[in-house]
């Protein structure tokens, strides 16, 4: 019985710091908006409503932080492309690559200050997963999964899959980072079609060839 009581309160408890954690990052995305990607711990405490030390409890340092912003923003990404992707039937490659595109894109246009904290890893502390090489990492998995359900679905080879998953996610990464530091000189729009123009031609390519008749049944 005491052991039930423990281990309840000890769920309750876990659920309390890992909501803690998220309310936490949430703040931390607030300050860095407010602030700008340099924002520092004291401004991240401040937009929290509360000290560095409960901070550096839930996280370790500027680092543990930094870690669970990138999540965060893994899971932003992932969730739009998620809700695309989980239709009745696999997505067709040009229609992934536009919604890849595109989110990556709004997420730029609409947070530059949170982008730019992500793609530059915290200095003067233990060492920290490259956070280019983390995202588009775990991405490029995940959409490499959606192109070989799409060449099952065709009856191709899925060989090609991780070469395209992880291809067209650093290719969008990379336009995306001189998208910003142009200034968002052209529409998002433009860039998103300016992308799937490229590689809609790929993708029909490898589209299989229907047979005649006389062919199939020879």
């Amino acid at each position: 019985m005491n052991m039930t009581v423990t281990d309840g309160r000890t769920t309750r408890w876990d659920e309390h710091n890992a909501q803690r954690r998220r309310d936490l990052v949430e703040s931390t995305l607030r300050a860095i908006r407010r602030h700008g990607p340099g924002v520092g711990m004291d401004e991240v405490a401040a937009e929290a409503g509360t000290s560095k030390t409960v901070i550096y409890r839930h996280f370790g340092g500027r680092t543990g932080l930094y870690t669970a912003v990138v999540e965060s923003v893994h899971e932003f990404i992932w969730s739009r492309l998620r809700h695309h992707i989980s239709g009745a039937g696999p997505l067709e490659p040009a229609e992934l690559v536009r919604e890849l595109t595109d989110t990556y894109l709004a997420l730029v246009e609409r947070d530059p200050h949170i982008y730019q904290f992500v793609v530059t890893r915290p200095l003067g502390e233990s060492s920290v997963e490259d956070p280019v090489t983390g995202i588009t990492g775990r991405i490029g998995n995940e959409v490499a999964e959606a192109f070989r359900a799409w060449l099952r679905s065709e009856g191709l080879d899925p060989r090609a899959a991780n070469t395209w998953g992880h291809g067209v996610v650093g290719f969008v990464w990379a336009i995306a980072d001189k998208w910003i530091t142009t200034g968002h000189q052209r529409p998002r729009a433009d860039i998103v079609d300016f992308t799937v123009r490229l590689f809609e031609p790929a993708f029909i390519h490898q589209q299989p060839t229907p047979r005649s008749p006389e062919r199939t049944a020879s």
